[in-house]
């Protein structure tokens, strides 16, 4: 199986190492740099069904991008498309649900699946895929990414439940039961509820229950591509 390790700070790279046959798929223009023996292709993994939900509903590229040690031992560089940090997740015993966009590399023997979530509220919801999730299968290594820092969080049954901004969440462990909506303030009923996220300027969160892990990253991904599109506009109109 490939080798994964994370090179560099604070914002790493993804290193590879693969021997001759060995073969890793990732994240389309992740490539950084590759060594001579390695072959960079695209590739519909899971067939056409699966690729488009990918597509559709994470916004990742229809054709992944598969690299194969074809000629010899070799090595390369991925990156994720933003700046920020990676996690290499261990996949086996413990599976995880990837939140949009967070997905960089895998090794073979694992899948990014599209199934149908069965929270209502993660399905009326933005931030994890709608009514479809990405949730990974197999064994071997999963790489993610996140805007800024990123920490693994334990979630266990003590905590009772443990709430957690949408936008900040890369990834979970698949075994916990979560709720996608917004934050609760006391006896003040629904509409309560919605008039204080409104007024507060929370947005969404996500409410975890059980015992697994969570990642979450320092920066909101969709606040910061909102203060980058809103900065560039200022800047156009200065501009004419």
């Amino acid at each position: 199986m490939a080798e994964f390790n994370l090179v560099g700070s604070p914002e790493p790279f993804l290193h590879v190492s693969l021997k001759k046959g060995e073969s890793i798929y990732c994240e389309s223009d992740a490539m950084v740099m590759m060594e001579q023996n390695l072959e960079v292709g695209g590739k519909l993994r899971g067939g056409i069904f699966q690729s488009f939900m990918r597509r559709f509903t994470s916004g990742e590229s229809l054709f992944q991008q598969q690299i194969k040690a074809t000629a010899g031992d070799g090595e390369c560089l991925l990156s994720p498309n933003l700046d920020g940090d990676m996690q290499i997740l261990e996949i086996g015993q413990r599976q995880y649900i990837l939140s949009d966009g967070s997905f960089v590399a895998a090794t073979d023997g694992t899948s990014i699946n599209a199934k149908v979530q069965s929270n209502i509220g993660g399905a009326l919801f933005g931030g994890t895929g709608g009514f479809v999730i990405m949730e990974t299968s197999g064994q071997g290594k999963v790489c993610i990414s996140g805007c800024g820092t990123l920490l693994e969080l334990d979630i266990t049954p003590e905590q009772g439940e443990v709430t957690i901004d949408n936008g900040h969440v890369a990834g979970w462990d698949a075994s916990l039961n979560y709720n996608v909506g917004i934050p609760s303030s006391g006896s003040r009923g629904f509409v309560g509820n919605i008039f204080n996220s409104l007024t507060s300027g929370e947005g969404l969160v996500i409410k975890f229950r059980g015992h697994g892990k969570v990642i979450v990253c320092s920066r909101n991904r969709g606040s910061y591509l909102q203060w980058l599109a809103t900065a560039l506009g200022r800047n156009n109109s200065s501009s004419n």
